[in-house]
């Protein structure tokens, strides 16, 4: 019964500190790294096992740093600061192109303002015919 009982003792320790190194982030183990613990553990399974678990293994005091897989703010995220960049560059140039349809559009309501002369009566209001009553719109036949 003691031959059966070692050999799966020694396995079952061999196993289980093999997992426990494999499964360990290798920043967080001490004293060697980790490829030297697996060597240690594979080449003196059960003497490697102990010391893993002695002196390489951290201890649960030693707390992982955390890593967030978010930012913590909106102006930290790169993605929202592009996207804020993007829409500012955008609303630039639309406030750019803006100005030359409003002076277009001016134009095109007073179609012989570059014609008229400075101070003249065209100037102070609609150009009409001196027989117009000041009804605008109308294509009736006086």
């Amino acid at each position: 019964m003691l031959r059966v009982v070692v050999p799966i003792v020694i396995l079952v320790v061999f196993v289980y500190g093999l997992v426990d190194l494999i499964r360990t982030d290798a920043r967080l183990t001490r004293g060697i790294s980790k490829t030297a613990w697996v060597f240690v553990q594979v080449l003196l399974p059960v003497i490697g096992a102990v010391l893993w678990f002695l002196i390489g293994r951290p201890r649960a005091t030693d707390a992982a740093p955390v890593a967030y897989s978010h930012p913590v703010a909106p102006d930290d995220d790169p993605e929202f600061l592009r996207n804020l960049e993007i829409r500012r560059r955008n609303q630039i140039e639309a406030d750019r192109l803006k100005k030359p349809k409003k002076e277009l559009e001016a134009k095109e309501r007073k179609p012989d303002a570059g014609t008229a002369e400075p101070g003249g009566p065209e100037d102070a209001g609609d150009a009409r015919e001196p027989g117009d009553a000041g009804t605008q719109g109308t294509d009736e036949v006086k």
